[in-house]
């Protein structure tokens, strides 16, 4: 017998043992800068995509940055910072440990404003972090070991409470152009939505409008049962990405911990735009609007993490109830973006301008609107209230022209004639103000009474 081959190991290696290794640091150089990309070189071999690893800078701190490609012997890298004072020949370090990584939320986080990277956007002193750290780019629940959708959860908002039901667990879309109220809409959401706390995801937000969101639209109610997320439009692409997947983390460890979670993410289409920023800084091939092809691939990743959490032994699961905003360019809801977001979610609410310029606030189509969730949840009388306003708001619609042009005549229509009269209250009782939350059984109970007496 082999002389080696009788070796025996008299210790055995814990996870306890683990943490005491020591880090190894691999170091290499930057070959070549871009605008958004850092190719690096001698770490081909050791490192691979998703890696992190620290690039020198001339004359100031070390830059984050994260490996996005691979080929030829060399690393294609995209900084979470500016590129601004980085140059060929300086050193990139690389540090291989045990540790898991990621963010470690705790309930310190609640009333707090923070970067993509957990470090702190508001001044408030540095974050308390839990015990245990999240991977920040993980996959979904399985799909068997999934709970199921929840009971109807109130939104407050009388619109969506009674065209678009939405369930616990359920993803909708919001489908919006810009200066249609959007903000002010998530904000009532963050506020009046009945679950246990809420995460905001303002991804590629306008700087000057991320202060004024929080403290007047959000407020400080909404806030201090809030996690917000935030990576202004000016921030790196790597950045503007990593704000959606840590919302989404931050969202998951209350989820696992059995809360009901509302997610709020603005928006779906600049975290796509980042996509493509850093899809076409590693080289690869415009597709479909100039969006490359792992932008479709990476969609699904995000979005499906939404929903219900795995069922836990005693049968319980926390859920997370998720809203996407999705800006349609020039009212296409037909785009790349729009159409595979819709695709993929459980359901869709479309904002319209022209509702909103004739100054009803939530400005929802209810015609385009819809969730699909919405017949597990609602009882007989109320999808029978729901699909005869749908189709009195239809024919009012189709016949508007006709009305004032003064083709349609008083009672040669009685479906018209009662359209005619039930419509314009209808719209009344779904006009609301930001600060005027209103429950399901309430929402119900205005719309049949804007529809008695037609």
């Amino acid at each position: 017998m082999n002389e080696m081959s009788t070796l025996k190991i008299d210790y055995v290696l814990t996870s306890e043992g683990l943490r005491t290794v020591p880090p190894v640091i691999l170091c290499g150089k930057v070959s070549a800068v871009s605008a958004l990309a850092v190719d690096c070189a001698g770490l081909s071999h050791h490192l691979a995509v998703g890696d992190r690893l620290w690039l020198e800078r001339h004359g100031g701190a070390d830059v984050l940055a994260e490996i996005v490609g691979a080929g030829g012997g060399v690393l294609r890298a995209a900084p979470f910072g500016s590129t601004q004072g980085l140059r060929a020949g300086a050193r990139v370090r690389a540090v291989v440990s045990n540790g898991t990584g990621g963010l470690a939320p705790c309930e310190n986080w609640l009333g707090r404003v923070i970067d993509p990277l957990g470090r702190p956007a508001d001044g408030l002193g540095p974050m308390v972090h839990g015990d245990v750290a999240r991977k920040v780019r993980c996959g979904p629940p399985q799909a068997i070991g999934r709970a199921r959708l929840g009971a109807p959860i109130d939104l407050g908002v009388r619109v969506l409470n009674c065209f678009a039901t939405c369930r616990t667990g359920q993803r909708l879309g919001l489908f919006a152009g810009s200066g249609v109220g959007k903000s002010t809409l998530l904000s009532m959401l963050a506020r009046h939505t009945h679950c246990d706390m809420a995460v905001l995801a303002l991804v590629g937000e306008r700087g000057r409008e991320v202060r004024e969101f929080i403290e007047d639209d959000l407020g400080p109610e909404g806030l201090a049962r809030s996690v917000v997320v935030v990576a202004t439009s000016d921030a790196p692409p790597l950045m503007r990405r990593e704000a959606a997947y840590a919302a989404m983390t931050v969202a998951e460890h209350f989820c696992a911990e059995g809360k009901s979670v509302l997610l709020l993410m603005d928006s779906v289409t600049r975290f796509c735009l980042a996509l493509r920023e850093l899809g076409l800084a590693a080289g690869e091939p415009p597709a479909t609007r100039g969006y490359p092809p792992s932008v479709f691939a990476e969609l699904p990743m995000l979005l499906e993490r939404a929903g219900p959490g795995e069922m836990r032994q005693d049968g319980s699961a926390g859920q997370i109830t998720a809203l996407f905003t999705v800006l349609v360019e020039g009212g296409d809801h037909d785009e790349p973006v729009a159409d595979a977001v819709r695709g993929i979610l459980d359901g869709h609410v479309v904002l319209d301008r022209r509702i909103g310029e004739a100054g009803r606030y939530p400005a929802v189509d209810v015609l385009r609107s819809l969730s699909r969730a919405a017949s597990g949840c609602l009882d007989a009388s109320q999808t029978a209230l729901v699909r005869e306003a749908r189709a009195a708001i239809s024919l009012y619609g189709e016949m508007a022209d006709m009305v004032r042009l003064g083709a349609a005549k008083p009672g040669a229509d009685p479906a018209l004639d009662r359209a005619m009269r039930i419509v314009p209250r209808i719209e009344a009782m779904l006009a609301q103000g930001r600060d005027e939350p209103t429950g399901i059984t309430e929402s119900f109970a205005l719309l049949a009474t804007a529809m008695q007496g037609g």
